[in-house]
C-alpha cells in the first residue's frame, strides 16, 4: 500500500515573536498615554483653551493625525493578503477530510450564535440605559458642527449603496475575487480562500508545495509591514485622539459618556457570556483562561486588529489554551474576519443609542431587523481598525436613522475600536476551546502536538517552509 503524503506548512505562529516583544514593552500602556495626551492636547488647541484661532488648530489637528492615518493604511494594506493566505495553509494543516467537514459545520453555527448574542446584548443594554436621552441637544449640534470638517472614511458612503442583505446572500460568492480583495468583501475572499485550500489539498503535494512556499512568503512579508505600522501605534493613538478632541471640544466628549458607558458594560456582559461557553462547554476554569490569553487581549487593544494579532492568537491557542495545531490554525485565521462579535454589539448599541438622540421610536420589528441586519453586515468585515463605523452605516440604513449620525459617535470611537476589538480575539480563542472539545480529531492532542514538533525538528534541519511526509 503506498503512503498518503501530507503537506505540513509552517504555522503562523512562527512570527509571533515580535508580537510578544510589543506586550512585554507594555504598548498597550503607551496607547493608553498616547490616548490621554492626544485628548489633553485637543482641548489645548481646541475648546476650551482656544490657545490658536479654530482655522489654525484644524490645520495643527490634521498634522498631528498624519502617523494615525499612515498607521490605519498600513494595517488595511496588509488585512485581506495576510487572512488570504493564512486560511489557506491553515485548512491544508488540518488532520483529515473528517476533521473539516466536521469542523466547518459546526463553528458556521457557533459564529452566529454567538454574533446574535452579542448583537442583542448591545440593543438590551442600549435599550434599557437609554444613552441617547443623556445628550443635550447643543451637545449633538456641537458634534455635527465639528464633525462637518472630519473626513469620514469614503466608504461609509460607499455601504449606503450597497445591496440588500437577501442580494448579498445571493451574491455571496464572488464573481471576480480580484474585485473582491480590491474593495475589502472579506467574507468573499475568505469564501474564495477555502475553495482554493480545498482544491490544493487534492493537489500532488509536490504542485501544492510551490503555492503554499508563496503564501507563506506573503504571511511574512505581511508580518514584516505589521512591525512597521506598531512602531507608530501610540502615535497614531495620540494623533487621532488630538484631531477629534479639536474638532468637537470636550463638553461634546462628556456628552458621550453615558454611550461609552453602556458599550463598555455590553462587551463585559459579552465577557461574561463566553466565560460561561468556556466553563460550560470547553470545561475550563475561566479565570485561568483569562489570565493564558491577557497577552493577546492587550496587544490586540494596542493594534485595534485581530488580523494583526494572529500569529500571537494562534501560539495561544495551541501552547497555553493547548488547542490541537489543525483547529488553531485553520479557525484563527477564519475568526478575524468572521467572528466580530465585539463589533457586532457596539453596531447594536450604536444603532439604538442614534435611534434616541434623533427621536426615532424603535419597535419590536425594528429592533429584530437591527439584530438580522448586524448579523449579515458584520460577518466577513475586514479585520481593522474602524471597519465598526463603515458596517454601521448599512445597520443605520435599514431602520431609517440618518447616517450623519455616525458623526456624533467618531469623537468616541478610538476608545470602542479598542475595547470591541479585545473582545473579537477573545471570541477567537473561546471558539478555539470549544470546538477543540466538540470536535476533536481522531489523534489525541498530545500525538498531534508531539507530531507537528517532529515536523519541526525536520524544518530546523533542513530549513524547509513546507514539509511533506507519509506520517499519518
Amino acid at each position: 500500500m503506498i503512503p498518503v503524503k501530507r503537506l505540513y506548512p509552517k504555522p503562523l505562529k512562527h512570527l509571533s515573536s515580535h508580537l510578544l516583544s510589543l506586550v512585554k514593552g507594555r504598548l498597550w500602556l503607551k496607547v493608553l498615554v498616547g490616548l490621554a495626551s492626544g485628548i489633553g492636547v485637543g482641548l489645548i488647541f481646541g475648546d476650551p483653551v482656544n490657545l490658536v484661532d479654530s482655522k489654525t488648530a484644524s490645520i495643527v489637528g490634521d498634522w498631528l493625525a498624519l502617523p494615525g492615518q499612515i498607521f490605519l493604511t498600513l494595517i488595511q494594506m496588509i488585512v485581506v493578503p495576510l487572512v488570504f493566505a493564512s486560511v489557506i495553509r491553515g485548512l491544508t494543516s488540518s488532520e483529515d477530510m473528517e476533521q473539516l467537514k466536521k469542523l466547518g459545520s459546526r463553528i458556521v453555527l457557533y459564529f452566529l450564535f454567538t454574533t446574535t448574542i452579542a448583537i442583542t446584548i448591545g440593543v438590551g443594554i442600549a435599550t434599557l440605559i437609554k444613552p441617547g436621552k443623556y445628550v443635550q441637544t447643543s451637545t449633538t449640534a456641537m458634534l455635527e458642527k465639528g464633525a462637518e470638517t472630519i473626513e469620514i472614511d469614503p466608504e461609509i458612503s460607499a455601504m449606503e449603496e450597497e445591496a440588500s442583505v437577501p442580494e448579498l446572500i445571493v451574491d455571496i460568492l464572488p464573481e471576480n475575487p480580484l474585485v473582491s480583495m480590491v474593495e475589502k468583501e472579506m467574507l468573499q475572499v475568505v469564501l474564495f480562500a477555502i475553495i482554493l485550500g480545498l482544491a490544493i489539498t487534492v493537489m500532488a503535494p509536490e504542485q501544492a508545495k510551490v503555492i503554499l512556499e508563496l503564501l507563506g512568503a506573503i504571511q511574512e512579508i505581511c508580518m514584516t509591514v505589521v512591525r512597521w505600522a506598531m512602531l507608530l501605534a501610540p502615535f497614531a493613538v495620540f494623533g487621532l485622539m488630538a484631531r477629534i478632541t479639536i474638532k468637537i471640544g470636550l463638553d461634546a466628549l462628556l456628552g458621550m459618556v453615558a454611550y461609552v458607558g453602556t458599550v463598555v458594560l455590553g462587551l463585559l456582559i459579552l465577557l461574561l457570556f463566553y466565560m460561561i461557553i468556556v466553563t460550560s462547554v470547553g470545561r475550563r476554569n475561566p479565570f485561568t483562561f483569562l489570565r493564558n490569553i491577557r497577552d493577546v487581549q492587550l496587544l490586540a487593544f494596542s493594534t485595534s486588529s485581530s488580523a494583526a494579532v494572529m500569529p500571537l492568537s494562534m501560539k495561544t491557542a495551541e501552547e497555553k489554551l493547548h488547542v490541537r495545531p489543525s483547529i488553531s490554525q485553520f479557525l484563527i485565521p477564519l475568526g478575524a474576519t468572521i467572528n466580530m462579535d465585539g463589533t457586532a454589539l457596539y453596531q447594536g448599541a450604536a444603532t439604538v443609542f442614534l435611534a434616541q438622540v434623533y427621536g426615532i421610536d424603535l419597535g419590536i420589528t425594528a429592533l429584530l431587523l437591527i439584530i438580522a441586519t448586524a448579523v449579515g453586515a458584520s460577518i466577513g468585515s475586514p479585520a481593522t481598525p474602524g471597519v465598526g463605523i463603515i458596517i454601521l452605516a448599512t445597520v443605520l440604513k435599514s431602520v431609517g436613522i440618518p447616517a450623519t449620525g455616525i458623526a456624533l459617535i467618531i469623537g468616541v470611537d478610538r476608545i470602542l475600536d479598542m475595547s470591541r476589538t479585545l473582545l473579537n480575539v477573545t471570541g477567537d480563542l473561546t471558539a478555539c476551546t470549544v470546538m477543540d472539545k466538540i470536535v476533536g480529531g481522531k489523534k489525541s492532542r498530545e500525538d498531534e502536538q508531539a507530531e507537528e514538533e517532529e515536523i519541526e525538528e525536520h524544518r530546523r534541519q533542513t530549513r524547509e517552509d513546507v514539509v511533506i511526509s507519509d506520517k499519518k
